[in-house]
């Protein structure tokens, strides 16, 4: 039989797995489905029609081990899932995690604490996305992919598989590093080819692109392509892959408006 503390609400038609484990104060919606094993911690709120498979949880709390360079959180707010969510076997979504509509959260993948995840993204296999990072909408983070903590991904980005990213360029060495921890930045439409590492601070603009397997070490421009280790300008990304030239409602809208959200 499952565990279901008796604060918790649950909308119509949702099922949830005699093994499942729900928290107090938890809210889950309409016509959810919470497969078997899965946790949900407490106070987290559910979007409708949302599954949740084998193991999964959403509310997890942070550790910090005892030699731990961040700082002691103190309480977090709940974990935020929208309408439409796939949360897939073995995944975790921590507690101050936000996920919007539509998201694709892949079996094993993980996303931190006050990080942000924007409506139809997909965050595959294995992906890990770390605390403090904002992710837009419509995008793709392949297998295995790494995001290190404080980046920022805008919409429309795609990373491809086995990317790496670093926010610490001491190797975690020497006291000064803790005044120059910074993460990623990936502007709306920017690509990574697989296999690629970007270091810490980088900016990759508006449709740039990184061939497979190169580190990056410098910023790339907006609209051209870098290839190497280090990564140098080859050439400018083809008219015909260019986000504006897509055919997608977001970036229909977005052209409509002149919005550079």
């Amino acid at each position: 039989m499952n565990w279901i503390d008796p604060t918790a609400q649950i909308g119509a038609g949702t099922e949830i797995h005699p093994s499942a484990v729900v928290e107090a104060g938890v809210q889950i919606g309409r016509d959810c489905r919470i497969g078997p094993h899965a946790v949900i911690r407490e106070g987290s709120r559910i979007g409708n029609e949302v599954r949740m498979d084998e193991g999964a949880v959403v509310g997890k709390e942070p550790m910090r081990s005892v030699n731990s360079i961040l700082p002691p959180e103190s309480k977090l707010p709940a974990a935020l899932i929208g309408d439409g969510v796939l949360i897939g076997m073995g995944a975790a979504v921590y507690r101050g995690a936000v996920v919007g509509a539509r998201v694709l959260i892949a079996d094993q993948a993980s996303v931190r604490e006050k990080t942000t995840i924007g409506e139809r993204t997909i965050v595959g296999r294995g992906v890990v996305v770390e605390n403090q990072c904002a992710v837009g909408r419509y995008c793709k983070l392949e297998t295995e992919a790494y995001i290190t903590a404080f980046s920022t991904i805008e919409d429309r980005v795609f990373i491809a598989p086995g990317v790496c990213t670093s926010n610490d360029n001491y190797i975690g060495r020497t006291e000064e590093r803790f005044k120059h921890f910074k993460g990623v930045t990936v502007k709306r439409g920017g690509r990574i080819g697989v296999g690629s590492v970007i270091l810490p601070g980088v900016t990759i603009h508006e449709d740039g692109v990184v061939a497979a397997g190169s580190v990056v070490t410098r910023d790339v421009p907006a609209r051209m392509i870098v290839l190497g280790s280090p990564a140098k300008v080859l050439r400018p990304v083809p008219k015909e892959q260019l986000l504006e030239n897509q055919d997608w409602p977001d970036v229909r809208e977005t052209a409509s408006t002149g919005s550079n959200d």
